[in-house]
This record gives C-alpha cells, structure tokens and sequence, in this order.
C-alpha cells in the first residue's frame, strides 16, 4: 500500500532506530566505562543494571512497539500478528523495568539506603506499575477475542492516550534518573565542574530525549497511520436472526485516534436495518 510522505517516514524511522541505538549503547559505556562495570552481588555493579535495562527496554524497545503499526511494509500483515508483536515488544520492555527495578531495591538493602524518596523514585514506580496494568488490560481486551465491541470502543482512546503518556513520562524519567546519580556520585571533580563523565551522560540523557521526540512525531502524524482494512464483519440472515462474524479491529497506536469501534457498531446497526427493511418490502409485496 502506498504511504504519503514515505521518504519522509523512512528518513525519521531510520534516525530515530539509530538514535535509539545510540542510547542503549552509551548507557552500557557509561556503567562499563565510568561506573565500573556490570554484576549482581547487591554492590553498585548490580545498580548498574537499571539505567541498562530502563534505556534498553522501557525506552528502546517501547518505542519500537509504539511504532510497529506505522510501518507500511507490515500492512498487508493479519492484524492478530501485528497485535501479538506490539504486545511481546511491550512484554519484553516491563520484563526488563521489573529486573531493573529489583536491581535498584537489591542494591539499596545492601547499602542500607532508604527507599523511595526521590521524586525519581516516586514517578519511575508509578510508571511501571500503570505500564504493566497497561499491558495487561490491553492484552485482555484487545488481544483476546472475547471483549464486546463496546468495551474496546470505550477503551481505544483511553489506551492510546495512556500509552504515549507512560512512554512520555518514561522520557523524563530517565532524565530525572541520569540527572540524579551524577549528582549523587560525581564529587571529585564536581558535577558542576563538567567532568567526562558528566558530559558523556548528559549526551546519553539528549539521545533519549531525541529518541523520544522522534518517535511522537511519526506516530502523531495522520497521514502514517495504517489504513483502515475492509470491513470484515458479515452479516447472515440465519432464521429470523443475524450472525456477526467480527474481524480485526483497531487496537494500537497506530490506527486512527479519531475514529474507533463505533463507527463499526453503527455499520453493524445499519446493516441491521438495512435487513429488516427488505424483510418489510419482501413481506409487503408477497
């Protein structure tokens, strides 16, 4: 199918994968490099974990399945294929949030550090636990078959809105979280200072900011989404009563954020009508 604007698409697609690279790459020279590497014995190499997987996961790879709908070479993909890789995407990235938040509170047990009190803290377990709640409601709703088409309808707009929401605020996040730990461990020299280390982790913290930004702009754009299919729903009469045979419907990020599943509840309710009007007329001229 062919897409409006599919240089443009292409160009920022291919920018925001490399920059989101980039950022998973510098968070593993960063905790390599300047933070002395990687283990999982309670110490600051376990720490180092989290800054790993929140880049890797809650900001890489959800931006990836945010995007899955958008690209154009999938579109003649079922939709129940597409759902399923935007849900394992997803899936993977709270598996990596939760191995680094265990790494957080495994590293602040050893260290005898309070829990929880930096705005950080507070913001990046609330997002976290929504995402998986996230995850879940839109497994059960829009994954599996047995949600009526009217709670999808009810939830489309909720799901798509909360889902750039926590990918937003994931974002600051981060930032709040690089900003953090070099203020709490650059001492000699100083933060303030602009020490290596410092710059370098600020760099990472514009990556991800670039990332993110990229990643908004080509899933707000109407003229990327992907269109809509032909509608599937057949409508039978089968004595006296009509079957609905229900087919894939919009459920990501990727459709159309103005239209949802009523605009097919009321082709079902018109076909509806349709059919019991020529029933009248067939009865009428017997």
């Amino acid at each position: 199918m062919a897409m409006d604007g599919y240089k443009h698409f292409l160009v920022l697609l291919v920018s925001a994968l490399l920059v989101g690279f980039l950022s998973v790459i510098f968070s593993l020279v960063w905790v390599l490099h300047f933070r002395g590497g990687l283990g999982w014995d309670g110490t600051d190499l376990e720490f180092n974990w989290h800054p790993v997987f929140m880049v890797t996961g809650f900001v890489f790879i959800q931006g990836i399945a945010i995007t899955v709908y958008r690209l154009p070479w999938t579109w003649k993909c079922s939709k129940l294929l597409m759902k399923s890789i935007h849900a394992g995407l997803n899936a993977v990235a709270a598996i990596l949030a939760i191995i680094a938040l265990v790494a957080v509170f495994e590293n602040r047990n050893f260290r005898n550090i309070p829990h929880l009190y930096s705005l950080h803290g507070w913001v990046g377990l609330i997002v976290v636990i929504f995402y998986i709640l996230q995850l879940l409601v839109g497994f059960s709703v829009f994954l599996l078959p047995w949600a009526p088409l009217s709670l999808r309808a009810f939830l489309m707009p909720i799901h798509v809105y909360s889902g750039l929401l926590l990918f937003g605020t994931v974002i600051l996040t981060v930032l709040m979280g690089v900003t953090e730990k070099l203020l709490f461990t650059l001492s000699n020299p100083p933060y303030s200072s602009f020490p290596p280390e410092g710059v370098f982790a600020n760099t990472l913290g514009l990556l991800t900011l670039v990332f993110g930004a990229l990643i908004f702009w080509i899933v707000t754009r109407p003229q990327w989404k992907r269109p809509n299919e032909p509608n599937s729903t057949l409508l039978q009469p089968n004595g006296g009563t009509v079957e609905r045979v229900e087919g894939s419907m919009a459920t990501s990020y990727g459709h159309d954020m103005d239209k949802s599943d009523s605009k097919l509840n009321n082709e079902v309710a018109a076909r509806k009508r349709n059919l019991a009007l020529d029933e009248a007329v067939q009865r009428s001229t017997m």
